[in-house]
């Protein structure tokens, strides 16, 4: 149910599919597979038209959706690639999210979105209550008039917010490894706002429903806000393509081996690339291939 709070249905998901994967849907044309493709250009594609390319990638994220909902806990749509096909991009990007949410998944719209409190209301009323995502990725470099319009929708309507706080990008550290004058960094700064804009969400399992995005690729720094943020989900981006190994993700769940979900997205959907046989078959061997490691890393075997 919608208003079923969003911590909970996170990790009741886990706890069922024995899965902490999170698939990351960034449709690039240039990297589908040529069988995909060829459906649709049996030549060339570089001179097809907006509404073509979205007809292409609804085939292939459909098929993706149908062929990994099992073994996985959520999607996570990167709106870039939607909006970069303007009209028909966003369109599709709605109905991915309706059809993953049919198919029994957590829809995790990665928006980035924030602004100051009347648009930032418009934000969380286009992603949360006119698509329908679970949840949203927020920066909050605008503070709390940022973020407030989608925490609101956490604490009465059964949505999440995954607040930007240790990206896995390399230049993340400029800032949010930059010192404060009070002494801590700028993204301790952030986790414990975290915390404190997530006050009022927490559901029967302990966690709130306004989490963390802390990468993989910073193992250390993600444990320690594991243990700044011990009740907050956190999701974790930088598995696979960008290097992280399920060793360094497992600092990042809890002492039960949850309360966070790893996503990859290159690794999964062009898993074809470096696995011999059908695009698809390859994307499910790579997604168990990962789900078997990040349940054995937390020692559950």
């Amino acid at each position: 149910m919608s208003d079923q709070n969003f911590a909970d249905r996170l990790l009741e998901a886990i706890e069922h599919k024995r899965s902490h994967v999170v698939v990351g849907l960034d449709p690039d044309l240039a990297l589908l597979p040529p069988s995909v493709k060829g459906e649709f250009w049996p030549e060339r594609s570089e001179d097809a038209s907006r509404e073509e390319v979205a007809a292409c990638y609804r085939r292939f994220l459909s098929r993706l959706i149908e062929g990994l909902h099992e073994d996985i806990v959520a999607v996570k749509p990167q709106i870039a690639y939607f909006e970069a096909l303007g009209s028909p991009g966003y369109a599709l990007y709605e109905d991915i999210v309706s059809l993953a949410r049919s198919a029994g998944l957590l829809v995790i719209a990665d928006v980035k979105r924030a602004d100051i409190g009347s648009t930032a209301e418009a934000y969380a009323h286009a992603h949360l209550d006119l698509v329908g995502a679970d949840a949203v990725t927020v920066n909050p470099y605008l503070g709390t008039d940022g973020v407030e319009p989608f925490a609101a929708r956490a604490r009465t309507g059964g949505k999440g917010v995954f607040v930007l706080v240790k990206t896995s990008n390399p230049s993340s550290g400029e800032i949010q490894d930059a010192h404060l004058a009070a002494g801590p960094t700028v993204y301790e700064h952030v986790a414990d706002l975290v915390n404190a804009w997530g006050e009022g969400t927490a559901g029967r399992r302990g966690y709130r429903s306004v989490g963390a995005v802390v990468g993989g690729t910073y193992p250390g720094q993600g444990a320690e806000l594991r243990r700044r943020m011990p009740g907050a989900p956190l999701l974790v981006p930088g598995y696979g393509a960008q290097g992280a190994k399920a060793a360094d993700v497992a600092r990042m769940f809890d002492a039960a081996g949850t309360g966070a979900v790893v996503n990859s997205a290159r690794a999964i959907l062009y898993a074809y690339r470096k696995r011999e046989g059908d695009w698809l078959d390859a994307a499910i061997a790579e997604t168990r291939e990962m789900k078997l490691a990040l349940w054995e890393a937390t020692g559950r075997g």
